[in-house]
């Protein structure tokens, strides 16, 4: 196959997803897919926000019968990040495409070709196109709910829908490092929360531990997240941004509310970091197969006292490192036989998961948790923020 027609042809479809409507893309995808490719049936499965289960978009409002991301084909390639593809007796092939967005793992793109045989010449190709799929997607979601709604198995409480507004994505990944988060109940959370922010020579890293619940804790956690981001946006160091951010939070509640949370400030070259502990969740680290408690300096959490001054302190990340963040909601949660979770515990999940991605490694732990627990809901928001470092 000439490469100028492989050229054209993506060219082709990558103009047709920037022109199409935002909540036309998948419409746009299936007209260039079958023109192009011949390709057959084409869908958009989207990851719901409980990561359990990939959504089709095409039947809204209420999508087509979901299917399960740990024992499916599509589950597959959205676990894998890898193409995959599955042979029917027809001699027609399922090829299965992570949709993902700068590591941020939205869903997986089906398409069917009739002729499987001409699936490796223009895997590379699909694969592609996916990727496109899903920068238009992100940018679509400023304009249409189509996605947003594609996602939810169940109806989000109105906090949750405020907290997941508020997340950057759910992993991120850069040559540097890799990151993964997940929060539960994923449709019911309310105050805990993660934030992070990379440029060409810096990474910072907020996990928070919200107080209260409902509303008046997503309220909170909303006030503090917007202020830390505004400090950090204006330049301000790591210290000072906690200082505005406690001066925000106190300002509006006078000490009744507060919030818990760590803050690095890590350097990409050198693995060097700033860190604020203000009443902050729990780390582990896995370095050479130990798992580690590492503790900080513990400061006031913000908003408690007014005009509260934040001292950072260094801390040192190797490459191969794998950091591990955890609320009071994972290593406080009680057995049915009121046995909390506890260090030990979790010191065994970090290392029951070490072979999987950073991606995967919240979701897994927190399915380890629910064992614990021996009921599926928690009482309690559950966050795990997982950060392997690569470095450079």
């Amino acid at each position: 196959m000439g490469v100028l027609r492989i050229v054209n042809r993506f060219v082709t479809a990558e103009r047709a997803l920037r022109t199409a409507a935002p909540d036309e893309l998948l419409d746009a995808v299936r007209r260039v897919l079958a023109e192009e490719y011949a390709a057959g049936p084409v869908e958009l499965l989207l990851a719901d926000y409980g990561l359990t289960v990939l959504q089709p978009v095409s039947e809204l409002p209420h999508t087509a019968e979901p299917v399960s991301i740990h024992s499916s084909a599509a589950g597959r390639a959205f676990g894998a990040q890898e193409p995959f593809v599955a042979r029917a007796e027809d001699g027609s092939a399922h090829v299965h495409l992570p949709v993902t967005v700068r590591g941020d793992r939205l869903g997986v793109l089906t398409v069917v070709l009739p002729d499987g045989d001409a699936v490796p010449e223009v895997l590379g190709e699909l694969a592609d196109i996916a990727e496109v799929l899903g920068h238009e997607v992100v940018v679509a979601e400023r304009d249409t709910d189509v996605y947003l709604r594609a996602r939810r198995k169940d109806r989000l409480t109105l906090a949750a829908e405020m907290q997941w507004q508020l997340l950057p994505g759910r992993s991120c990944s850069r040559p540097e490092f890799e990151l993964g988060a997940q929060l539960e109940p994923a449709y019911a959370i309310f105050g805990d929360n993660f934030d992070w922010s990379a440029t060409a020579e810096r990474l910072m890293l907020y996990v928070t531990n919200g107080m209260g619940e409902g509303i008046e804790a997503s309220l909170l956690t909303n006030l503090a997240i917007n202020a830390l981001r505004n400090a950090r946006r204006a330049g301000i160091d790591l210290a000072d941004q906690a200082a505005l951010a406690d001066q925000a939070v106190y300002a509006h509640y006078r000490g009744r509310s507060y919030l818990s949370v760590l803050m690095f400030d890590f350097e990409l070259a050198t693995g060097r970091a700033k860190v604020v502990d203000a009443g902050s969740p729990r780390l582990l680290r896995l370095r050479d197969g130990v798992v580690e408690h590492i503790g900080f300096e513990a400061q006031l959490p913000l908003g408690m006292f007014e005009e509260t001054d934040y001292v950072p302190q260094e801390f040192q990340v190797e490459p191969g490192d794998r950091l591990v963040f955890v609320s009071d909601g994972v290593y406080e949660v009680a057995s049915p036989l009121g046995e909390a979770y506890g260090d030990a515990a979790l010191a065994r999940a970090v290392t029951s998961t070490r072979l999987l991605s950073a991606a995967e490694v919240p979701r897994a732990i927190l399915r380890e948790l629910t064992g614990h627990r021996g009921q599926p809901a928690p009482e309690d928001d559950a966050l795990v923020v997982c950060l392997d470092w690569r470095g450079r």
